[in-house]
């Protein structure tokens, strides 16, 4: 028995204390504990939505993107994934509508109650403040000032 086996029952342990750290700021220790997990189980994609999560946090979008990406080509059914691709996008001035899609899909898709509370809340979110006149890329528009004229 090799000694990393020893080690298989704390993968879910790894991964969770990872995703904390993430949440925590600490990538330092949220990327040590998700490279522990991937080491104990190299196919599991957890691992790498751990490390795609580190980049949404840091609102790295790109390449949290990429990330995502690169799992659903692996996995194709990760409603994970596909729901944290989706937000990524849908934050993303020219992917709003790709992600908004993404996170439709999963809706339709998932019988997983969190994802699909996810999925929904950023879907909100976008049509409450992404989409919302003007748009952040927009921004306010400037009042014209008249200087020198009396009423």
């Amino acid at each position: 028995m090799s000694k990393l086996q020893l080690y298989k029952d704390d993968f879910v342990l790894l991964l969770e204390t990872g995703f904390i750290a993430a949440g925590q700021s600490d990538e330092d220790s949220a990327s040590k504990l998700f490279k522990s997990a991937q080491l104990l189980d190299p196919q599991n994609m957890l691992p790498k939505v751990g490390f795609g999560y580190i980049h949404l946090l840091k609102l790295e979008l790109k390449k949290a993107a990429y990330c995502f990406e690169e799992i659903l080509t692996i996995e194709p059914d990760n409603q994970m994934a596909k729901t944290l691709l989706g937000l990524a996008l849908s934050l993303h001035a020219k992917e709003v509508a790709k992600g908004e899609k993404l996170l439709e899909e999963v809706l339709e898709e998932t019988e997983d109650t969190s994802i699909s509370k996810v999925a929904a809340t950023t879907l909100d979110f976008i049509d409450r403040f992404v989409k919302k006149q003007p748009t952040p890329l927009e921004g306010v528009p400037k009042k014209s000032s008249k200087k020198g004229s009396k009423k």
